[in-house]
């Protein structure tokens, strides 16, 4: 069964245009921090199921893109390298604490910003929508899905 995710990404650091622009629009969606979110991935995703794009931590944050998983999980290697931002000198090779799932950009959208979103009844409940919220990675229910894809363009 399909289910449905909303992944943020600072576009600085990889944006929707990046994963287009990568070979077969796939990337690694690395950089992960937070066990909750790791879990999803672990846990819950699954290739094929629909991604929203999110931009987050820049002036206009927002939906930019439909995406897909890709991948199955598997050891995000940021953790190991020293010069990534992303190191965690706690976690071994042999026992792995950080994990990423490849993601494919499938369309650019226009951006759906956060103003736009919570004006929409039917997002009341989105979870990126909830004060305090900054899991980089969150279930989407299928109505939501529906509710922010099937009235975009293209």
């Amino acid at each position: 069964m399909t289910q449905y995710w909303l992944m943020k990404s600072e576009p600085n650091e990889g944006s929707i245009d990046d994963a287009l622009a990568a070979p077969k629009h796939t990337v690694p969606w690395t950089g992960v921090r937070n066990y909750q979110a790791r879990n999803f991935m672990r846990d819950g995703m699954q290739v094929g199921d629909g991604v929203l794009f999110y931009h987050s931590s820049c002036p206009e944050p927002g939906i930019a893109g439909i995406a897909r998983v890709a991948s199955t999980a598997r050891t995000d290697p940021t953790q190991f390298d020293k010069k990534s931002p992303y190191f965690d000198a706690a976690s071994k090779p042999d026992a792995p604490r950080w994990l990423l799932v490849d993601v494919q950009a499938l369309r650019k959208t226009r951006l759906l910003a956060l103003p736009e979103l919570r004006s929409n009844p039917a997002l009341a409940d989105l979870i990126v929508l909830r004060r305090g919220n900054r899991l980089s990675i969150t279930p989407v229910s299928e109505e939501h899905w529906h509710s922010i894809v099937d009235r975009m363009p293209g």
